[in-house]
């Protein structure tokens, strides 16, 4: 059992930046995939950003392109959501998951592990 623990989340104003972090409690071999997706209030989860831990492949949503940056830290087995200028539709409950690439590099909801959330409001 994978357990992922999110931090960084947060309430700023628009234009600001957050950190999200997402450390992972053990490697998984054939799952390697790391993302980032988001729900808010009413809305389907959406994939934000998602990196191949074994190859640096990258997603992103369109939306973000520009603005925010996953990095990892493999010997930390944590992934990193850089998120710049951000804006009030960013608003959202944030949720780390690791899974297969084949869904997770397409931005697809389908995860092996979920992590808790961490909310990130940006009020205007």
């Amino acid at each position: 059992q994978v357990q992922l623990v999110e931090s960084g989340g947060g309430s700023v104003q628009a234009g600001g930046s957050l950190r999200l972090s997402c450390a992972a409690s053990a490697i998984t071999y054939g799952l390697n995939c790391m993302g980032w997706f988001r729900q808010a209030p009413g809305k389907e989860r959406e994939g934000v950003a998602s990196i191949r831990t074994n190859g640096g492949s990258t997603y992103y949503t369109d939306s973000v392109k520009g603005r925010f940056t996953i990095s990892q830290d493999n010997a930390k087995n944590t992934v990193y959501l850089q998120m710049n200028s951000l804006k009030p539709e960013d608003t959202a409950m944030y949720y780390c998951a690791k899974g297969l690439c084949p869904f997770l590099l397409r931005g697809e909801a389908r995860a092996d592990y979920w992590g808790q959330g961490t909310q990130v409001t940006v009020s205007s």
